[in-house]
C-alpha cells in the first residue's frame, strides 16, 4: 500500500509537525535500552515547572504483534495491543488503562489504494464510537472525521478535510469543531538536499471571528544538525535547535519569546533522547 490517501489524521501532518513538533517549554529526558530478547524499554522523565512526572513503557514485537506496556508516576497502567497486517491493509489496536475500566478501546484501520478507513469504538456499555474517512489518491484526498454518543445521542466531532499533493507542496483545508473552526494549511519543499521547507497554518473561528496565522520554516545545517524557526500574528516567536549526536539520539533545546512583552523574558525547553 503506502500509494493512497492514508488516514485522516494525515491530512495537513506535515505542516503541522514544521509548524509544532519538538517545540517545548519542559525539561525532557528518555532513555531506551534494547534486550537480547527484544523487549524494548523505554524510561522517560519530564519536570513542568515544579512537578515530575516519569513513565516506564515496555514494547514487546511477536511476528506481527506488537504489545506496548506504560506505568506512569500516579501507578496507571496503560496497555496497547496492535495486530498489523492481520488481513492485506488492516491493522488493529486494542488499548485499555488500569484502574480506569472504562477506558478500553477498540480501533480498525484500513488502508487501500484509493481509501483510508479508521474506526474505534469504546469497550462500554454506552460507548463512544468514532469513524473517520479519506477518499480519494496521493495527491487529491477528501475526509470526514466524527464521533457519536451512543448514551446521550450527540455528535460529540464532526470534522471534514481536504488535501492536495504533489512533488515538493501539500495544501490542506479543514472545517473543525462542527463547523465553527476553519483551518487552511501549506507546506513547501524549497530544497530536498537542506530539508528546507516553509510553512503555514490560518486558523478562523466563526463563534470568536478571531484569526491566527502561523508561519514557519526548517533548515538541515548538516548530516547531524537541524533548526526550525516559526512566528503568530500574535507576536510569539519561536526556535529550536536539534542535533544527533550519535544515531537515534537526538538533542534538542528550543525557545519563545513574546515579541511584544519582550520583558517578560523567554522560555526555554531542553530534551535529551538516549538510544542505543
Amino acid at each position: 500500500m503506502g500509494k493512497g490517501p492514508g488516514l485522516y489524521t494525515e491530512i495537513g501532518k506535515k505542516a503541522r509537525d514544521l509548524l509544532y513538533k519538538d517545540y517545548q517549554s519542559d525539561h525532557k529526558f528518555s532513555i531506551t535500552t534494547y534486550s537480547p530478547t527484544g523487549v524494548v524499554i523505554t524510561s522517560s522523565g519530564a519536570k513542568k515547572g515544579d512537578l515530575f512526572l516519569a513513565d516506564v513503557n515496555t514494547q514487546l514485537k511477536n511476528k506481527n504483534v506488537t504489545t506496548d506496556i506504560k506505568v506512569d508516576t500516579n501507578s496507571n497502567l496503560f496497555t496497547t495491543i496492535t495486530v498489523d497486517e492481520a488481513a492485506p491493509g488492516l491493522k488493529t489496536i486494542l488499548s485499555f488503562r488500569v484502574p480506569d475500566q472504562r477506558s478500553g478501546k477498540l480501533e480498525v484501520q484500513y488502508l487501500h489504494d484509493y481509501a483510508g478507513i479508521c474506526t474505534s469504538v469504546g469497550l462500554t456499555a454506552n460507548p463512544i464510537v468514532n469513524f473517520s474517512g479519506v477518499v480519494g489518491t496521493n495527491i487529491l484526498a477528501l475526509g470526514t472525521d466524527v464521533s457519536f454518543d451512543t448514551k446521550t445521542g450527540d455528535l460529540t466531532k464532526c470534522n471534514t478535510g481536504l488535501s492536495f499533493t504533489n512533488a515538493d507542496l501539500v495544501a490542506s483545508l479543514n472545517l473543525n469543531n462542527k463547523g465553527d473552526n476553519l483551518c487552511a494549511s501549506y507546506y513547501h519543499t524549497v530544497s530536498p538536499l537542506t530539508s528546507t521547507a516553509v510553512g503555514a497554518e490560518v486558523n478562523h473561528s466563526f463563534s470568536t471571528n478571531e484569526n491566527t496565522i502561523t508561519v514557519g520554516t526548517q533548515h538541515r545545517l548538516d548530516a547531524l544538525t537541524s533548526v526550525k524557526a516559526r512566528i503568530n500574528n500574535f507576536g510569539k516567536a519561536s526556535a529550536l535547535l536539534q542535533h544527533e549526536w550519535r544515531p537515534k539520539s537526538l538533542f534538542t533545546v528550543s525557545g519563545e519569546v513574546d515579541t511584544k512583552s519582550v520583558d517578560k523574558g523567554a522560555k526555554f525547553g531542553l530534551a535529551l533522547a538516549l538510544k542505543p
